[in-house]
């Protein structure tokens, strides 16, 4: 098992991206192409159309997956809905949303495509979380915040059940991206403050996120398991 990455060509792998149709996703998308992945993406207007709030969606995306490609080497759980409640008017129906698209379809989707990389003794399973986790920008964010420390909870365990089976288990934790959908929600003046207390004084870019990701999924990543890399410019040390 220590040589588990030579069982899968590192220019035949097969990469699978939810939420890979837009920003981050995409950015990730072309850079798993990039190192010579064979992407599919996972997503409402995916290679494999999903709506990843629903169970019975992810599943059967799951399958699609698997008889159109035969496997997936790399999975990268990218999809993530950003709906906002403080605690007083937080609803059940938002916060199950968010925990279904945030977690459960990483849950789902990683259940589908796990046992093949253990059979194959090769696989790289990737979470992309946030580093609003160690500091929540306010009190509306508790969903979306909540939901990702779920993720790292997750990717956790199952790095120590996986890795015997030479499968790694690692996320990243972006801070706050210049992407389209950042953009509509933020203005210059939300960019900038963010800005001015990075270590980095410029806007964090979704190739900074991608290129941790094709990293993470590279023969280079191989010792990397159960840790979250935060790509935040500095933002938070910890």
């Amino acid at each position: 098992m220590t040589q588990a990455s030579s069982s899968v060509e590192s220019d035949s792998r097969i990469a699978v991206v939810s939420g890979g149709a837009g920003g981050i996703g995409t950015a990730i998308v072309s850079a798993l192409e990039d190192s010579g992945h064979r992407t599919v993406v996972i997503d409402r207007k995916g290679t494999v159309p999903c709506d990843l709030a629903s169970e019975a969606s992810t599943r059967e995306a799951a399958e699609a997956v698997l008889k159109m490609v035969g496997r997936c080497d790399v999975f990268v759980q990218c999809a993530a809905t950003f709906d906002l409640a403080a605690l007083k008017e937080l609803d059940l129906v938002t916060w199950r949303r968010v925990m279904a698209v945030n977690v459960e379809s990483a849950l789902l989707l990683a259940q589908a495509f796990t046992p093949g990389m253990v059979e194959r003794g090769f696989g790289r399973v990737i979470f992309v979380t946030s580093d609003t986790l160690w500091s929540p920008p306010a009190g509306e964010f508790l969903p979306y915040v909540a939901s990702k420390a779920a993720l790292i909870g997750i990717m956790r365990t199952l790095a120590v059940d996986l890795g015997q089976a030479g499968v790694f288990v690692s996320a990243v934790a972006p801070g706050l991206t210049d992407t389209p959908g950042s953009r509509s929600a933020n203005s210059d003046s939300d960019f900038e403050a963010v800005v001015e207390h990075q270590a980095l004084k410029r806007r964090l870019t979704a190739e900074d996120t991608a290129s941790a990701v094709a990293y993470l999924a590279s023969d280079g990543g191989a010792a990397m398991t159960g840790q979250v890399l935060c790509l935040d410019g500095g933002l938070i040390f910890r």
